[in-house]
């Protein structure tokens, strides 16, 4: 496979240099898979930006395996920059810096800018990492002090690299370098099991033999390296001015500051290494292309950015040599090994440069316009006299190449390129990564499907991590990051404030109860098994405590059950009506829809494809459609919408677009102008950016069925617009409508297929209480490699906003300036290009002529701008993955989801992405906005922290499904007990019964054995996670899932203590009280009482005979009340007493 390039790559010493020019396509990869063959040596390849790096990447893992490449990972941070590198980052390139000095035969991938950086010392490396086997005897103080020593955080649970904690014999770490956290089971000193644990669940996943630990850091952190620290930095930088010098005193307090890897050499005595050191010597070295331009623009770059902070006590430069290698260096030490330059271009390569003997395809793209579309392949293949392999990028899209080609031309489907090339069919379909194709020469051609379909490359995504707080909807109810103070909603006292978990002793006994403030200084202490009447309050934040000993709290129960009665009835009705209701079936034509679906650029996410395979169900059945997708932007909303407009248009129907702002609809049409530009139909869009003249002219057309796709404002719901045959309506966001466009798009349901669209989170509760009523996909799954958005909070400076934008525009990306005044925008504008000379500055907001703002708009997209000055024009909608700096002038005057949302343009790729939030002086903020600021701050990660701070957005999302009007109603008893009640209301009339507020709530039982109920602090001694516990345990509905917990806590924090036991048998008791009836138990040292509610479900006859023939052991004590004569003093055995009394009566269990 690899000598399919037939030139000689032989040196006939160390040091010597081979040119290659002409290399077409995956050609530079297969030459440096041949490099690659000599497995005691390793290749490293050296490219001008990252972006070439990740393409050869995945061509070369194809070729010789995962294994075997290496890509080393820039630091995404500026020289001398005030940030830190992402802790995965840093754990690639530890992993990467380890496995060089013990491992041959690898590819190295790296681009230039990142090779001329400085690396620690191989032998740190070397000598501070180490293995852990099963059976192995360890020190255990001495492996946490090592692990500190090494730059691990102590934490109170692992959740990132960098991070570890202990718990009795357990200890959980997550090495740096490592795919996987670990936790480590000691018996004494021993070592009696490893094993990886999941993240988000925390539960134990399989075990392993043995782990390798790397040092946390790309420095020391012990006391001889900070005492060398703080030496070296003193002859570094002036010492008169030392107490201001942030970093070291930072570093001298024992605190890693953020930016310490700029001083990386100032903790070491050795020099710094090049990554050529870690390579050891038998190195073969590829160079792509002419580095010197990329190389002497960065070195310009270090200088510059040296001389501004050289006197910057709070973050002083190091000199530029001490950090990384100018050119000249590294070219001498680049001189040793044998090298290898390669050219696509003849023009740029010297002229003793050898030809590969490759050349680019002809144009043989897919051209809709030709009576046979294939043509110019079908030509190539016919006239080319060689072999030809299609390569396509996954098995779905292999089953869209059959459907497109197998009745055009015969072909054989392969396993690997190494398989078509040991075999003899002349045209083969193989599935492999290649970017683009080339002809090899002359007698092999391979074409990629983006050069057959006429596409943009497949994006291929990488397995995203799993996020751990991906059910967002459980966290919230979970109560897991209550903090004191926070509002919550017990179902039967109302809205308290939360005070915090509270051991109390009763009678001699410790339990632990939730504390809760109510108005009036009342307090109320909630048993942690009854925490399943306990959710977190979602609503105003000036809503009041609720005065305990009123009706306050039950008229609001009242009110809510008696609107909750009327939203299920009427969500019961609509659900009737559709069944009755015959819709449109759609005809789908296969071979047509394959050729659609080939031109989407990415792989479909699980969530995404089961969207798109909903609305096809949909579209092929006579029910009519009303599906909701629901997915944050840049999740895939929009292609399952296209998909959907394809099918619908077609058939011949009419298809229309809402959107509620210009821009979106803007970028809507170029969005759908690009997807559908190979198929016949024609797409307009309608909005304010039109002239009378064109717009008149598109309301002829639409008239007379001329265009099939219309895209627009609410302009597309006016009284002026006559369709001819409407099929579909799609709406994006249609919470932001008014009334009369709301109402009007009412009218429409009953007449076409509706498809609307929405980035508002709808949770997962009301996706249950909807469960076969309406129509609702929800498309959860991040982009791969997502990051959570960094957000700092500053005083406005110029510093700050240079340095943040500067930082963007060097890896190529685009800001968002946020200033929301339109009299002062552009002297904003002016100011910024004064501090940015190198910016592309322009200007958007709403005031602008539309035709201008469309360009600006237009342009940014496209990457001709990189800084935009806009007002909150951008807070919807907008998705430019390469933008991922935002920045926001006056942040105090924005709301919290406000904030969010405008937060929201960004971090939409893998790259890390920023939000800078500027304030005026501290003095001047109100508390309100402070307390605003710090929230949005401090909630960084994606998940539950974004959900808990759009409360109001998901009351909305509530809104748009149920009706408006229902919004007052969650916000006076909390979102989600309302939500709770709505589900146990729609299954009540799904059974045919009338719901009553009883029946909505929850079954409460007090049991009170006079043992100790807790999870001790010295067994779980985090609070969120005990809390966390003690919800997910009185939540369980059977105990089968009690069990699930109780092994998970087993896993995560080792044998269970009695008392926590205790929690367990409590929780299990619970359910089987509620499923008989029973209201409350209690059982003392002498005797005890099990006391009924209303709905008695155990046998009457039964219970009977238990007090008339059994009264030594049983009597009623009034109508309700059976009374157990003798109790046990030990606590083992009332337990025991009583789970024999309940397991007897569930065998008289009646309905």
């Amino acid at each position: 496979m690899l000598n399919i390039i037939d030139i000689n790559l032989e040196m006939t010493g160390a040091g010597h240099k081979k040119n290659i020019k002409d290399i077409s396509g995956c050609a530079s990869s297969l030459i440096i898979a041949r490099l690659s063959e000599n497995q005691e040596s390793n290749v490293l390849v050296v490219t001008r930006n990252v972006q070439e790096a990740a393409s050869l990447e995945q061509e070369l893992i194809y070729l010789i395996g995962r294994d075997r490449v290496w890509f080393f990972p820039d630091p995404e941070t500026l020289p001398y920059d005030s940030f830190s590198p992402h802790k995965d980052i840093i754990s690639r390139r530890l992993e990467i810096m380890y496995q060089l000095t013990c491992r041959k035969g690898l590819v190295v991938l790296v681009n230039i800018n990142t090779l001329m950086g400085k690396l620690p010392p191989v032998d740190f490396i070397v000598r501070e990492s180490f293995l852990m086997k099963t059976g192995d005897r360890v020190d255990i103080p001495a492996l946490k002090e090592r692990l500190i020593n090494a730059g691990y955080y102590a934490v109170q649970q692992v959740l990132e690299h960098g991070e570890f904690t202990t718990r009795g014999s357990i200890i959980d770490l997550y090495p740096m370098g490592s795919n996987h956290p670990y936790r480590i089971d000691f018996f004494d000193d021993e070592i009696d099991s490893i094993s990886i644990f999941d993240i988000e669940t925390q539960r134990s996943v399989k075990t392993v033999p043995e782990i390798k630990l790397l040092p946390a850091h790309e420095f020391p952190f012990d006391e001889d390296s900070i005492s060398l620290f703080r030496v070296r930095y003193r002859e570094q930088f002036s010492t008169s001015t030392l107490p201001d010098h942030l970093i070291y005193q930072s570093v001298s307090k024992h605190s890693i500051p953020s930016g310490i890897e700029y001083y990386m050499p100032l903790f070491f005595k050795e020099e710094p290494a090049s990554l050529f050191d870690y390579l050891q010597d038998n190195v073969r070295l590829v160079l792509m292309e002419d580095l010197t331009p990329a190389a002497e623009s960065f070195y310009k770059d270090i200088q510059d950015r040296a001389g501004r902070y050289l006197g910057n006590p709070e973050h002083p430069s190091l000199k530029p040599e001490m950090l990384f290698y100018d050119l000249n260096t590294l070219r001498s030490l680049a001189n040793r090994y044998d090298t290898y330059r390669l050219f696509t271009s003849n023009d740029e390569a010297p002229r003793n440069a050898m030809n590969a003997g490759t050349s680019h395809l002809p144009p043989i793209a897919l051209n809709q316009a030709l009576e046979e579309p294939f043509e110019p392949f079908l030509s190539f293949i016919e006239n080319f006299r060689g072999r030809i392999l299609l390569t396509v990028e996954t098995e779905g899209r292999k089953s869209i190449i059959y459907d497109l080609l197998h009745e055009k031309i015969r072909y054989a489907e392969v396993e690997s390129l190494q398989d078509f090339i040991n075999g003899s069919e002349r045209f083969a379909v193989t599935i492999a990564p290649i970017n683009s194709g080339a002809v090899l020469n002359r007698n092999l051609a391979v074409i990629t499907e983006n050069e057959l379909l006429g596409t943009t490359s497949v994006t291929h995504r990488r397995h995203a991590k799993r996020n751990r707080n991906f059910n967002q909807d459980a966290v919230i109810k979970n109560l897991a990051e209550l903090k004191i103070g926070d509002r919550v909603v017990h179902e039967q006292y109302g809205i308290g404030a939360y005070d915090g978990l509270q051991v109390l002793t009763i009678d001699g006994v410790k339990t632990e109860f939730v504390a809760l403030n109510y108005a009036n200084d009342a307090r109320m202490y909630i048993p942690i098994t009854s925490l399943y009447l306990l959710s977190r309050y979602n609503g105003p934040e000036e809503t009041k405590l609720t005065r305990l000993g009123t009706d306050a709290w039950k008229k609001a129960r009242d009110r809510a059950a008696s609107k909750i009665r009327d939203v299920a009835a009427s969500l019961l009705d609509i659900y009737a009506r559709r069944r009755l209701k015959k819709g449109i079936r759609y005809p789908v034509n296969k071979s047509e829809y394959a050729d659609f679906a080939a031109g989407f650029k990415f792989q479909p996410t699980d969530d995404q494809q089961r969207a798109i395979d909903a609305v096809l169900e949909d579209m092929s059945s006579d029910k009519p459609m009303d599906r909701l997708i629901c997915g944050d932007v840049g999740f895939g909303k929009t292609e399952v919408a296209m998909r959907a407009a394809f099918i619908a248009a077609s058939a011949g129907k009419q298809v229309v677009i809402l959107v509620p702002t210009t821009l979106l609809a803007d970028q809507h049409y170029e969005s759908f102008r690009d997807r559908f530009a190979r198929t016949p139909l024609v797409i307009e869009c309608l909005s304010r950016f039109n002239s009378a003249k064109t717009e008149k002219d598109i309301l002829g057309r639409i008239a007379e069925g001329k265009v099939d796709i219309i895209i627009g404002t609410h302009k597309l719901l006016g009284k002026g617009i006559r369709y001819k045959d409407l099929g579909l309506l799609i709406i994006d966001e249609e919470h932001r409508f008014g009334v009369s466009q709301k109402e009007k798009i009412k009218s429409l349901r009953a007449e076409v297929d509706i498809l609307t669209m929405t980035a508002t989170p709808i949770p997962r509760t009301l996706n249950l209480s909807l469960n076969g009523i309406r129509d609702l996909s929800i498309i959860a799954t991040p982009p791969a490699r997502r990051l959570a958005v960094k957000t700092f909070v500053h005083e406005n400076s110029d510093t700050i906003v240079r340095e943040a934008i500067s930082r963007e525009l060097k890896r190529g990306g685009q800001c968002y300036y946020l200033h929301n005044d339109v009299k002062s925008i552009n002297i904003t504008a002016e100011r910024l290009a004064g501090l940015l000379p190198e910016a592309r500055i322009a200007v958007a907001h709403a005031q602008m002529h539309q035709h201008e703002l469309s360009r600006i708009m237009h342009d940014f997209y496209r990457q001709r701008i990189n800084v935009l000055v806009c007002s909150t024009i951008i807070e919807t909608g907008l998705d430019v993955p390469t933008a991922n700096t935002i920045i926001i002038e006056g942040a105090d005057h924005f709301g919290l989801a406000q904030l969010h949302q405008l937060r929201g343009r960004v971090g939409r790729s893998h790259h890390q992405a920023y939000a800078y939030l500027l304030t005026p002086p501290a003095g001047s903020l109100s508390n309100d906005a402070r307390k605003r600021l710090e929230a949005i701050a401090s909630l960084e990660e994606l998940g539950s922290g974004f959900i808990l701070a759009n409360q109001d957005l998901e009351i909305r999302g509530a809104g748009e499904i149920l009706g408006d009007e229902q919004s007052g109603q969650i916000e006076g008893i909390g979102f989600n007990l309302y939500m709770d009640m709505l589900d146990a209301a729609v299954e009540q009339m799904k059974e045919g019964k009338e719901p009553t507020l009883e029946n909505m709530s929850h079954h409460e039982v007090s049991i009170e054995l006079h043992i100790p109920v807790l999870f001790p602090e010295n067994y779980i001694y985090d609070i969120g996670s005990r809390l966390q516990l003690y919800k997910r345990l009185s939540s369980c509905r059977d105990s089968s899932e009690i069990d699930e917990i109780q092994a998970e806590i087993v896993d995560r924090f080792g044998a269970l203590r009695p008392e926590a036991r205790n929690v367990i048998t409590i929780n299990k008791l619970k359910l089987l009280s509620q499923k008989l009836g029973i209201k409350s138990i209690e059982m003392n040292s002498k005797y005890g009482s099990i006391e009924f509610g209303d709905k008695i479900h155990v046998n009457f006859d039964y219970l009977r005979s238990l007090v008339l023939e059994r009264s030594n052991e049983f009597r009623l004590d009034g109508t309700s009340r059976l009374r157990i004569v003798e109790s046990s003093p030990e606590a083992d055995r009332r337990i025991q007493q009583i789970q024999n009394i309940l397991t007897e009566m569930d065998t008289h269990y009646e309905k």
